[in-house]
């Protein structure tokens, strides 16, 4: 039986030149970063290394970039960090209904403490429309925090729009960028946005590192306290193995991006063609925006089948693939993003997220087809 893992957007496995910087820093070097030592020396080195070579590739200022643990924590860092000095109660907040949780939850939590947060709806696509936001603009209002890329239908924001929006009214405007980051050219000096987050196990590193960008002129309060590392934004010894192999992911991502986004536009090919062969056209139904989506992620909708089902017989044909967002793929709630969209019953019953990458190739695409033929057949039966 073959093994297909087609759920990259939940993780991805560490590419072999990423796996071999980290091999390299972890059996040579086992200093403290904070240390002034020599050992210390060398481990600050690698880390600011890292963080300028990550920082040209991204378009930041080197010290704009603060290493986390990985997304969730670059989003709270973000949001709680943003609001706190400023005093929560009484302050305004913009999001999507689409956000991933780790922006959601921590918004919730905002409107615990006296925050009083807009949730702005989305077509059809999941695409959120600027004069929505623009409307939800008030007196109070100091965030605005919309997704680049969706981590489950794939559907892409109007980034430079929202951001010309903010810089206009002088509003904060925040990106969650995880899934964006090798499959959208990004240039933080080009686009209107304050702050970015990005994660490192989206694009073949290591789990377990990220990053926030904090344009220079804004400051954020830490989330963590103890020591003075990352100039005082997030406290606690750096991972400098993690970074190092942060950096080689994002020099991998960023260097080979278009030949990547050129396969995975084949490999979406390959499998909407083979599910036209194997079911029919009228057989199932793409979630997400036609025009303005992630080359990686394929959302598609099996109506008369149930989800769960086709995973489960997926996954004994040796195909990864997801419900939603991995931070949720437990649950047997319907996606708040699929219900956001307002889709019908039976198409957000039996949504499944395909997400190509490293590894990936056409005769798999081929073979998930057939099996998917083989099981909607079975099931119908």
């Amino acid at each position: 039986m073959k093994s297909v893992y087609l759920d990259h957007a939940a993780s991805t496995p560490v590419h072999p030149e990423v796996a071999e910087r980290m091999m390299n820093v972890m059996t040579s070097q086992y200093g403290n970063a904070s240390s002034v030592h020599a050992f210390g020396r060398e481990a600050k080195k690698i880390v600011n290394g890292a963080r300028d070579r990550i920082a040209s590739l991204l378009g930041c200022h080197s010290d704009e970039l603060v290493f986390t643990a990985g997304g969730t924590e670059s989003d709270n860092l973000a949001v709680l960090g943003l609001l706190e000095p400023l005093g929560v109660e009484g302050r305004h907040v913009i999001t999507s209904a689409v956000e991933h949780h780790a922006v959601l939850h921590t918004c919730h939590e905002l409107e615990r403490r006296g925050c009083q947060v807009t949730y702005v709806p989305v077509d059809s696509t999941g695409r959120v429309s600027v004069e929505d936001i623009a409307d939800a603009i008030q007196d109070n209002t100091v965030l605005v925090t919309i997704m680049y890329g969706n981590n489950e239908v794939g559907t892409v924001q109007p980034i430079a729009e929202i951001g010309e929006l903010c810089r206009s009214r002088g509003i904060v405007f925040h990106t969650d960028a995880v899934q964006a980051l090798g499959s959208e050219a990004i240039n933080c000096r080009e686009l209107p946005v304050d702050m970015w987050s990005f994660s490192a196990h989206k694009i073949n590193g290591p789990q377990g590192v990220g990053a926030l960008v904090v344009r220079r002129g804004l400051s954020v309060s830490p989330r963590l306290f103890g020591g003075l590392q990352e100039k005082k934004r997030r406290a606690g010894t750096e991972n400098m193995a993690g970074i190092a192999g942060f950096a080689a992911a994002v020099e991998w991502a960023v260097q080979n991006m278009e030949t990547r986004i050129q396969h995975y536009r084949e490999l979406r090919s390959t499998l909407l063609d083979g599910l036209r062969q194997e079911i029919g056209e009228n057989s199932f139904v793409i979630n997400g925006n036609p025009e303005h989506y992630l080359p990686h992620i394929l959302n598609i909708s099996f109506p008369g089948a149930n989800t769960e089902t086709m995973l489960m017989n997926l996954d004994m044909e040796g195909i990864a693939a997801a419900s939603g967002s991995a931070c949720t793929s437990g649950s047997l709630e319907i996606s708040h993003v699929l219900r956001a969209m307002k889709l019908s019953d039976p198409v957000l019953r039996s949504a499944i997220r395909f997400s190509f990458g490293l590894g990936n190739t056409t005769q798999e695409m081929e073979y998930t087809a057939q099996k998917i033929g083989t099981i909607l057949n079975r099931l119908r039966k």
